[in-house]
């Protein structure tokens, strides 16, 4: 389909603008007036690109062998290509098969439109080339990521001006870490928690300088353990194999039937660990998981932490933004209380990706990690370098700055708003059809389902487990099908996950996700996910998927009406 979703023509906000909703849609549509400076730059932007983001199909599906042949050259070119002609092999071979993850219709992943504005911003942050690793190769952009850093902050841990004005500039300290994404924010906060905890003390350097066995002889433990949910993401397990604490003493624990992390379960373990001699080092709550979009209760977690004694992180890489919403930022009540929180830039703040940030409470926590060098990141300096896992890296933070200034709190109010909105509207949808099920209900914009006909849903209830297993194993793969196929028509994108509800006593389910952030998606385009869903309903591949289901019912000895 190539049927493009066009507003009807909207006249310059004079200034000051104002935050609304048709403003909002508008930054993510329509380009500023040629003859102003954004304009001029963006008409610099090639055609073809431009066409690629408007034009609202998801993806032009071609084997993925047969893109690969386009890039299975190992030899690097002898002589040099015009730079014209490598444009063209952009146009035909990169643009035309990427993902269009702008289109309204793209719902499956935590990948949104840009507002139009990023596109010739970040040209700048190109052409400019500096580096944040130190003051000598970046400047006014050390102090701009410092006030990045001190508006996230003062966002979660809502301190006074006083409190600014003493840390968001401090040579020797730094608010938080701007990071390549959440995986690095998380690291970095774990990072920061294992060396304040094995820090120097009498007869020993800390574990920086001598590592991990003689830490936990030093603390007279047989190990250090990470807590969180089973809907923790799985960038949690990397930082437990880097840091040393091995992936085993990463602790999954239970969730709820709200997929929030269950504390009797979690206290179990807390009480297990201590009879093992192993020591918690961080307990993490999860502020918008992943896969179903839930928060864990942050309150009962700071609690627990305290209790405990140890380090407290809130993985708020999604829902942290939701904190903007007077609406909704109560949902996140007690991420104020955690010792550092992650955010991701590049999903619900509308910048491209490679912008996440870890903020710690503490002006002084990241004094654990710090590290120094005679010709680079000396001791004194203003260098963030200092502070962070990565060196050389690019300054995100210009286009932080740019999303808090140009949209503003309020104008981030509406978009969070709408996006958690929309979700409860699809989820009614859903429910009120007679043909599918909604699996996890949404508690910020991100919901889960599956197509099951009314008829099997009444087997499905009536059903021993057993049975259950088995007809839900043939709805795997209708889910599966329907998901691949719908991927493959190119017009909408649901993505899929594997869920265990407790309706099904834990049996794990697949099911279609979907994430409500982009602004451009509207009701009429969730009804048209649903209604290819039902066309799709009918093929005769998902026929013979349901005649299976069919089949056993008729066995067990009832036959569906």
């Amino acid at each position: 389909m190539n049927e493009r979703w066009t507003y009807p023509p909207m006249t310059r906000l004079r200034e000051p603008a104002q935050a609304n909703l048709e403003s909002m849609h508008r930054i993510f549509t329509v380009p500023e007036a040629p003859d102003s400076t954004l304009g001029r730059i963006d008409q610099a932007i090639s055609d073809n690109l431009a066409g690629f983001l408007q034009d609202h199909i998801v993806a032009v599906e071609r084997d993925l062998v047969e893109i690969e042949r386009d890039y299975s050259q190992s030899r690097i070119p002898e002589e040099p290509m015009y730079v014209s002609h490598y444009t063209e092999f952009l146009k035909d071979k990169l643009v035309s098969q990427s993902v269009h993850t702008a289109s309204p219709g793209f719902i499956g992943h935590m990948t949104s439109a840009l507002p139009y504005f990023m596109l010739p911003l970040s040209r700048i942050l190109t052409a400019l080339n500096q580096n944040l690793v130190k003051v000598e190769t970046s400047r006014a952009f050390t102090p701009m990521e410092r006030q990045v850093l001190g508006m996230l902050h003062r966002l979660i841990y809502t301190r006074d001006d006083a409190f600014y004005g003493e840390w968001i500039q401090n040579s020797r300290h730094a608010l938080g870490a701007f990071c390549s994404g959440g995986t690095i924010a998380n690291l970095t906060a774990l990072w920061a928690a294992r060396n304040c905890l094995c820090g120097p003390a009498e007869g020993f350097k800390g574990i920086a300088q001598e590592g991990l066995p003689r830490a936990l002889q030093h603390l007279g433990c047989n190990g250090l353990a990470i807590l969180v949910s089973r809907r923790g993401h799985y960038s949690l397990g990397k930082a437990a194999d880097v840091l040393g604490i091995g992936r085993d003493n990463l602790v999954a624990v239970d969730t709820d039937d709200r997929n929030r992390i269950d504390m009797a379960s979690l206290r179990e373990h807390c009480a297990r660990l201590r009879a093992e001699g192993i020591r918690p080092l961080s307990l993490i709550g999860v502020a918008g998981t992943t896969e179903t979009g839930n928060i864990d209760p942050l309150d009962e977690l700071a609690d627990l932490a305290q209790e405990l004694g140890c380090h407290y992180h809130v993985d708020a890489a999604w829902g942290g933004p939701t904190l903007l919403s007077a609406k909704y930022g109560g949902l996140l009540k007690g991420i104020e209380r955690a010792d550092s929180v992650t955010i991701d830039a590049h999903k619900q703040l509308y910048v491209p990706m490679g912008a996440g940030m870890v903020l710690f409470k503490d002006p002084t926590a990241l004094a654990a990690i710090e590290h120094h060098a005679a010709y680079i990141l000396r001791e004194g300096s203003r260098d963030l370098g200092s502070h962070t896992l990565e060196g050389s890296r690019p300054g995100m933070a210009m286009l932080v700055h740019a999303g808090l200034s140009i949209i503003g709190r309020k104008g981030y109010e509406l978009l969070i708003d709408q996006g958690i909105e929309r979700a409860r509207r699809f989820a009614q949808d859903i429910e009120a059809h007679p043909d599918f099920e909604l699996v996890t209900e949404p508690e910020l914009n991100i919901l889960t389902y599956r197509y099951n006909p009314a008829w099997v849903q009444a087997e499905l209830a009536a059903a021993p487990a057993e049975k259950a297993a088995r007809i839900n194993e043939v709805l795997d793969k209708v889910t599966e099908t329907m998901q691949k196929r719908q991927r493959e028509n190119g017009r909408t994108f649901v993505s899929r996950t594997r869920l265990a509800p407790g309706r099904y006593r834990g049996d794990r389910i697949t099911v279609f996700r979907v994430v409500l952030a982009n602004p451009l998606t509207t009701d009429k385009i969730l009804s048209s996910v649903l209604d290819e869903q039902c066309e799709m309903a009918g093929t005769e591949e998902i026929l013979v998927l349901l005649e299976q289901i069919r089949q056993l019912c008729a066995k067990a000895g009832s036959l569906p009406v």
